[in-house]
């Protein structure tokens, strides 16, 4: 249908006697122009070996939508190998004519041109037009855009030489000498992306004022004027220039004049030109974010971006304030904030990432089966108009790589990565800088100048739009567990966006978790306490030297992502309220609130967004039976039992749960050497291969959130037989916030009732517990398989459950006001290492510091502790013994007694502890000097 403000202004154009034109087929048709398409796209095909990013448009079977390719810029080698991907990737050909009789369609080529070298500046693409005038004249037509982006190689522009501007793809409309550049030397390495479909029409309603399209748009087509579209040319509607524009004379098929094509509506009113210009101007804001989302942001070199660092005005303003407290000059304050810069700054070079490129796909291929992405289109949506961070949880160093290879491989930008100044060694160092990472130090507290120049860096990544990674735990876990966040790199984020900002910040939380690790074995020496090997060229050589063992597969999920604007609104901060040309302006309560929540919502996402894996699963089973063996029907019931708990009932949407069957698994395991069978003559035995408990412990924690409550739930059953439904929701209720804080659980406290209804009718269905008469829970009969992994079920919550014991067993025995913070974590922590060592198969969970300073932080933030603002002394009342009561309900009094006598330490032995801990933490720190 075509609105009222288009049809009042359609006119009759005087008529050409094109007759000759419209009887002869187009040129672009001949059979020369066939043969010379044939021999270009052959030519090019051995030349050009593009490589596709993003997911290939599916269209279902038999769909008869006219598809058109959407590009920038004309060029002959672009049209030839879209023409070459669409054949290849069954997709409706590119350079074949569009006839469509019923609707008076015949465009020689599916391609439209957007920008033509020869075309000035206000001239329209006719081809886009005639489609526009189609679709507004006939209701039933249906027309189908795909915006289509190519890269000529991936560098953002930055290079500094004649001969890599010719070679690498920026920001300038491809020449000719730069198109045979391209093809000859960077050819292997191009880039072509279709992105997501757009329908013309809904394109051209969304242009148009809501109540023109109720009122007027939808008119029967009779009332409109009649026009003989025969009678009407091209020329008549968009530009003079139309026997030489790209959309009629694709690629080098040939030239047809514009009255050669006579079925299309033409109009010249005002009104179909705004039209077909506004369509024309979204379609281009549109791939030029596609391209810059790949591209990155436009970059000076290193040299330069240290200069503008060190002569911004908050960097000025920091120097004199530096130079005023040292008692230096303003020369020797901006040579250290220099130094301090070059530090940091990224070099980013395109020819390391292509090193990197090919480097990695064939380290992966030999690392690992596979690396499995989920969820990533929720970044492809966001990379365009917000500012990106990726927020990973941090397992090991590969992390850094990873991540980066899986972004780029996928067609966005690789974000600049903030890396610990341990990593900036020899060859290392340079490499990665070239790459992917800014260097930070691990510790910088109290260095005002530092900071500032830290902080002016991220602003400058931030406001110029440049995609940014960095790791909020700080460092790697050890344990599997994710760390309590570290706020420094989130409160500058914060900062930056409150000073200034170009578009919105969204956190990408990230989940990354492997089937093995490279650092396993180290981490399991740190945690028993073990100092910490300095990263070094050496240390990388003898991580090479793993490669060709058996890693599995590696798994990448992005969580939903987190937009600062919610979170400023929840937290009534205002936008740009901080000085821009400061750094050093405090955050106020509602924003240190606000970055501390952000904090614990990242973590709360990455666990969202786990994969329950098949070694992970595995894990979890074999860690929870006596021993770490299972007769393998057992171990197969118990793995089908975790997987239709997972999958039927997800700890979130976001949750991926392995697809492979309980014998799958098993077999798996055993394939990367984790597992053992052994042959029994009454069933085989599945068991932890030698000396794997500790690292298998770390894959169990991965995912340890995920079952946590239906543990707990499992635990207050069997330990007790029988227990009334309501009692049994009231010690979960005063023991959760606890096991929230150290696994970071996202249900809300104040809803936590329906949840565990929830979870305890789930158990009920798998026959894990019996529900009798008056609300009573009990357990199934006691020789029963469901009894059996009532009891596997139950064990993973009780490392944690003893180490808050413990811990509550020491405040208690030592009394109120007699030990500070730090010391209560220190001894905890040592006699951890002991009960591990002497009770507990030497799992490392008790190894872990994290652990018990989460469970110390939670007790003071509830309220349960009290510490003195002067002297860090912690304070408490009868209420601790009251939560340690609870561990009746859970722990078997043996263990509840061990634990008293583990913790039970006299004056003199409290005191030498505290002597070694502080003795030791003064060696390493003199170490670290």
């Amino acid at each position: 249908m075509i609105p009222k403000f288009i049809k009042k202004r359609l006119f009759k154009a005087p008529i050409k006697d094109n007759s000759a034109q419209l009887i002869d087929k187009p040129q672009g048709n001949t059979p020369i122009s066939q043969l010379y398409r044939k021999l270009s796209g052959q030519a090019l095909d051995v030349a050009v070996k593009p490589k596709l990013l993003g997911e290939v448009p599916q269209f279902d079977e038999g769909d008869q939508t006219l598809t058109f390719y959407v590009l920038q810029d004309y060029s002959r080698s672009n049209s030839l190998l879209i023409d070459l991907q669409t054949q290849e990737h069954g997709l409706p050909p590119a350079l074949v004519e569009v006839d469509d009789s019923t609707h008076n369609v015949y465009e020689n080529a599916g391609i439209i041109f957007l920008h033509h070298p020869k075309a000035k500046d206000d001239e329209l693409s006719p081809r886009l037009a005639r489609l526009i005038a189609a679709v507004l004249q006939y209701p039933d037509l249906n027309i189908r855009l795909i915006p289509v982006s190519i890269l000529w190689g991936r560098a953002p522009d930055k290079e500094d030489s004649l001969f890599k501007l010719l070679m690498t793809d920026n920001w300038e409309d491809p020449g000719i000498t730069k198109q045979l550049f391209n093809i000859g030397v960077m050819g292997r390495d191009t880039f072509v992306q279709f992105h997501a479909p757009q329908d013309l029409r809904q394109a051209i309603y969304k242009r148009l004022p809501d109540d023109l399209i109720a009122d007027e748009l939808m008119e029967d087509i009779s009332e409109s004027v009649a026009v003989d579209i025969a009678d009407l040319t091209a020329a008549d509607i968009v530009s003079p220039f139309e026997s030489s524009i790209s959309d009629t004379n694709t690629s080098s098929i040939g030239k047809v004049d514009s009255d050669a094509a006579p079925h299309a509506l033409i109009t010249a009113s005002d009104g179909h030109r705004e039209l077909v210009r506004s369509l024309q101007q979204q379609l281009n804001i549109y791939l030029d974010k596609q391209r810059a989302s790949m591209l990155g942001p436009d970059l000076s070199d290193r040299r330069n971006l240290v200069d503008k660092l060190i002569y911004s005005p908050a960097i000025k303003h920091a120097i004199e304030v530096e130079a005023a407290a040292s008692g230096v000059s303003d020369k020797e304050a901006r040579a250290t904030a220099k130094g301090y810069a070059n530090e940091m700054v990224n070099d980013y070079s395109y020819q390391v990432i292509r090193i990197f490129d090919k480097f990695l796909t064939w380290l992966w291929t030999q690392l690992y089966d596979g690396v499995e992405v989920h969820h990533f289109e929720r970044v492809r949506a966001l990379a365009t108009d917000h500012e990106i961070i990726y927020v990973p949880c941090h397992r090991s160093h590969v992390d850094y790589l990873l991540l980066s290879y899986v972004i780029y491989k996928r067609g966005l930008s690789i974000p600049y990565v903030a890396a610990g100044d341990n990593l900036d060694v020899p060859v290392l160092g340079p490499l990665l800088r070239g790459a992917v990472a800014f260097y930070i130090r691990r510790s910088f507290r109290g260095n005002a100048l530092y900071t500032a120049v830290l902080r002016e860096y991220m602003h400058t990544l931030i406001t110029r739009n440049t995609p940014i990674e960095y790791f909020v735990e700080g460092g790697r876990s050890r344990s599997g567990r994710l760390l309590p966040p570290k706020m420094g790199m989130l409160a500058m984020t914060i900062h930056s966006q409150l000073r200034h900002t170009n578009k919105p910040v969204v956190f990408i939380p990230t989940y990354i978790g492997y089937e093995r690790i490279m650092e396993g074995v180290t981490y399991i020496g740190e945690l028993k306490g073990k100092p910490k090997e300095s990263e070094s060229l050496i240390g990388l050589l003898k991580v090479g030297r793993k490669i060709e063992r058996i890693f599995g597969s590696v798994h990448l999920s992005f969580g939903t992502p987190l937009h600062i604007e919610d979170f400023m609104q929840k937290f009534d901060v205002l936008a740009n309220s901080l000085p821009a040309d400061r750094t050093d302006t405090p955050l106020d309560d509602n924003t240190s609130a606000m970055v501390d929540n952000i904090g614990i919502k990242i973590m709360q996402h990455i666990n969202k967004a786990a994969v329950v894996n098949p070694v992970s699963l595995l894990s979890l089973v074999l860690l929870s039976a006596p021993k770490a063996a299972l007769d393998e029907d057992i171990c197969r019931e118990q793995i089908a039992l975790y997987h239709n708990i997972a999958s039927h009932m997800p700890y979130s949407d976001d949750t991926i749960v392995t697809d492979m069957t309980p014998q799958q698994i098993i077999d798996y395991g055993i394939k990367l050497k984790l597992i053992e069978r052994i042959p029994h003559i009454l069933g085989d035995i599945i068991q932890v291969a030698g000396k794997q408990a500790a690292l298998l412990s770390y894959f169990r924690n991965n995912i340890l959130h995920v079952f946590i409550l239906m543990s707990f739930l499992a635990a207050l059953v069997a330990r007790n037989g029988r227990i009334e439904r309501s009692r049994l929701d009231n010690i979960v209720e005063q023991l959760y916030p606890f096991l929230q804080s150290e696994l970071f659980l996202y249900y809300p406290a104040h809803g936590l009732t329906d949840t565990l209804n929830k979870k305890i009718d789930n158990m009920i269905a798998h026959g894990l517990i019996v529900e009798l008469s008056d609300g009573m829970l009990s357990t199934p009969e006691a020789n029963s398989s469901s009894y059996q992994q009532l009891q596997v079920l139950a064990t993973p919550v009780e490392q944690s459950l003893e180490r808050y014991f413990m811990t509550l067993a020491l405040l208690a025995q030592q009394g109120s006001g007699n030990l500070t913070e730090d010391e209560v974590v220190d001894l905890c922590h040592l006699l951890g290492q002991r009960l591990s060592v002497l009770y507990a198969d030497d799992i490392p969970d008790f190894f872990d510091r994290a652990l018990f300073t989460s469970f110390v932080t939670a007790l003071i933030r509830l309220d349960y502790l009290k510490k003195d603002a002067e002297t860090g002394v912690l304070s408490f009342d009868q209420r601790i013994n009251d939560i340690a009561q609870y561990a009746k309900y859970v722990l078997s009094t043996d263990i509840m007694q061990t634990l008293q006598q583990v913790a039970s330490l006299d004056e003199e032995e409290i005191s030498h502890a505290i002597t070694e801990i502080s003795n030791k933490k003064q060696r390493k720190f003199g170490r670290k000097r």
